[in-house]
């Protein structure tokens, strides 16, 4: 299978060795420009190799894919992009670089409210932003609600990422979304007043923060703690995982639900493969390739007849909260105005 990994930065590329660039895409070969991690998109590209003898060649970088598009307008070799978190999704959308993409698979496998509303984007798999506390220090259900972390109890106990890193800013645009601006704000003022330590690091800082006994409770994603525990390469990572306890938070009965983000998929305007490509696309959501979502990286299938991973269904069940993605987009902007004024 052909699989080529370029490393890209905008404005910059920096090569070791002679990389040939992506070209345009034979009939059955498709360009994808990802955010996601190449081990983790792998196997799925395989196995639709496997299936269809469709190959692909993959641009991955960590930001930029959303101005390299514009950038290369009519001329772009891209079929799709895959990314994480909606906000990158939508940047791409407003830039009105993605087509709109109407079919039966897809609208049967993924639910309203986490497609765009125009088509021009679909979820593949969903993540959740979940508290974690000491496993030791810190009593179960002590923590039961996001808005929780501001309670003044937890002064000097609380570790998190920088509050501008796109998943933070999702989970903040959440709370303006249900409780308004000016409650927002007031929670993140809170929570900044609750910090043990300056904001820093990935989210599996923050488990080893608690681990070290640094803070007593911290904000990460779900499939962190997966990679965590079942790190075979880094052993000490499995000492962080198994030192923490999760929270799903806001499950009582009239609350929202987990606060959950995505990763997704759209195909490009400019594409010359959008047949090959939409196809490729719904499979992302049929029981196979969502199962290996599930598998690989410890993520919740976007699918809601596949069910979760036997281990990531081992930690517990949650009501997720079923707000408008979309709506985290719109938001966002506003999430950073606070994220800004408060320090965070």
């Amino acid at each position: 299978m052909l699989f080529r990994l370029i490393p890209f930065v905008f404005g910059c590329v920096v090569a070791l060795t002679t990389i040939n660039p992506i070209t345009h895409a034979q009939p059955q070969t498709l360009n994808i420009y990802s955010y996601r991690t190449p081990q983790l998109l792998q196997p799925l590209l395989d196995a639709y190799t496997d299936e269809t003898g469709v190959e692909f060649q993959v641009l991955h970088a960590p930001k930029g894919l959303a101005q390299r598009l514009q950038a290369e307008g009519a001329l772009s070799p891209a079929d799709l992009i895959l990314t994480v978190d909606i906000a990158r999704l939508s940047e791409v959308a407003h830039l009105n670089l993605l087509t709109p993409t109407t079919s039966p698979t897809l609208t049967a496998n993924v639910p309203a409210h986490l497609r765009a509303s125009d088509n021009t984007w679909y979820a593949l798999s969903t993540r959740a932003r979940v508290v974690i506390t000491s496993a030791d220090r810190v009593p179960a259900n002590a923590i039961t609600r996001l808005e929780d972390l501001a309670d003044p109890k937890w002064r000097g106990k609380v570790c998190t990422r920088i509050g501008s890193h796109v998943y933070n800013r999702a989970l903040l645009a959440s709370l303006v979304a249900h409780l308004g601006e000016a409650a927002a704000q007031d929670w993140a003022e809170g929570l900044v007043a609750n910090m043990a330590r300056k904001p820093q690091g990935n989210d599996r800082a923050q488990a080893r923060g608690v681990y070290a006994g640094e803070c007593d409770v911290a904000v990460i994603n779900t499939y962190y703690y997966g990679l965590m525990l079942y790190n075979q390469k880094e052993t000490d990572q499995q000492d962080w995982a198994k030192a923490v306890r999760l929270v799903f938070l806001n499950q009582a009965p009239g609350d929202r639900g987990q606060h959950i983000n995505i990763s997704g998929a759209g195909i490009v305007k400019t594409s010359r493969n959008q047949a090959v490509a939409k196809k490729f696309l719904e499979w992302l959501t049929e029981a196979k390739a969502q199962r290996l979502y599930a598998s690989i990286n410890f993520e919740y299938p976007v699918n809601p007849n596949v069910a979760s991973d036997q281990r990531v269904s081992g930690w517990g069940g949650f009501r997720a909260d079923d707000l408008n993605i979309e709506d985290i987009a719109k938001y966002s902007p506003t999430a950073q105005r606070i994220i800004d004024r408060v320090g965070w």
